[in-house]
């Protein structure tokens, strides 16, 4: 889980947490995001009053946004 979002940088790699998204996305990405939960991050978005989604890029070529609790930062070497 992300715990400071505002540490973040544009194109930073973050991985999916499969367990906290799969309630609310389609099966046919649950799915994808089996296969390959990672990705890199391209914005932001504001999904309600008082919380804000991160947008991912993922490496199965789909973009989505995601809240912090539901990504991971990955270490580059």
């Amino acid at each position: 889980m992300i715990k400071d979002s505002s540490k973040l940088i544009k194109g930073q790699k973050l991985k999916v947490d499969l367990d906290s998204v799969e309630d609310r996305l389609s099966i046919k990405l649950i799915n994808a995001l089996q296969k390959d939960s990672v990705g890199r991050l391209v914005g932001y978005k504001m999904v309600d009053g008082n919380q804000f989604g991160l947008v991912v890029e993922l490496n199965i070529g789909i973009t989505q946004w995601f809240f912090e609790k539901e990504l991971s930062e990955i270490d580059e070497p």
